[in-house]
């Protein structure tokens, strides 16, 4: 974290940190299991620790630097381990996958109070990069995927804050129209993006494209993906420097009430 970045304004869930979330200024908080979230070192490397973590006047800035970014650490996982600890839900989020304790992870440090403007979950396994067989398979990824966010959006109304959330669903690879010879399809170029939430103008944005006006084979996307970023930088998040950040104009869709 830089000394001028916001503690735990964004929080990515996973193994790893994502690309998605990477930032200039915000270090994102990123953890996998709330529970093992911390740090204990070997019993020689106690004494240091405490020491790295209590150090923060050091007239020395760079230890100073190292110590502020090891106490937040060391509190934000704190944090997260006690509203982990005290979370329970009796909403259903579909089968016990990944992508359902993940949501939980989020509507758990939600209920706790904690400061964060943009969470970041993946649908870990790289499930959907299939081209075989995909009629039955692909019914049931999406219906796992769809009850664990239909799941997270009854819990979010549970807690009472169901206007302060919305929810953009995004991938990196579309499909092709025609049917590969597996009885699959192949990755292409446009794919749908979905958006979420209590205070969401429901419908669809943009025309729906082709399926015989066809680039290769590939669909003719209608609405640039950058609009919908657009639209969740400035009219959710209150931004108003879209074109610096999607260096380019790109219309909001008015999508929010």
């Amino acid at each position: 974290m830089r000394p001028d970045g916001a503690e735990n304004l964004i929080v990515n869930i996973g193994k790893a940190q994502s690309l998605a979330v990477r930032s200039r200024v915000h270090a994102p908080l990123v953890f996998d299991d709330p529970d093992r979230f911390l740090r204990e070192g070997r019993h020689e490397q106690a004494p240091v620790l405490a020491q790295l973590t209590g150090d923060r006047e050091s007239p020395n800035a760079t230890l100073a630097y190292l110590s502020d970014v090891a106490e937040s650490a060391r509190k934000s996982a704190a944090f997260v381990r006690q509203a982990w600890s005290d979370y329970h839900t009796p909403v259903s989020y579909g089968l016990e996958l990944p992508l359902s304790q993940d949501l939980r992870k989020v509507a758990a440090l939600i209920d706790a109070g904690m400061p964060t403007r943009l969470y970041y979950v993946k649908y870990r396994g790289n499930s959907f990069d299939t081209h075989v067989h995909q009629v039955d398979l692909h019914a049931r990824l999406l219906t796992y995927a769809v009850d664990a966010m239909d799941g997270f959006l009854e819990d979010i109304a549970r807690l009472g804050r169901a206007n302060e959330i919305a929810m953009m669903v995004f991938t990196e690879f579309g499909r092709r129209v025609p049917e590969n010879a597996s009885g699959g399809t192949d990755h292409g170029t446009a794919t749908p993006m979905f958006v979420a939430g209590h205070t969401v103008k429901g419908g669809q944005y943009g025309a729906p494209p082709s399926l015989t006006e066809l680039d290769d084979g590939n669909l003719i996307y209608t609405t640039d993906f950058r609009r919908v970023y657009a639209t969740m930088i400035g009219e959710w998040l209150g931004r108003s420097d879209t074109a610096q950040l999607l260096r380019g104009d790109f219309a909001g869709l008015n999508m929010f009430a």
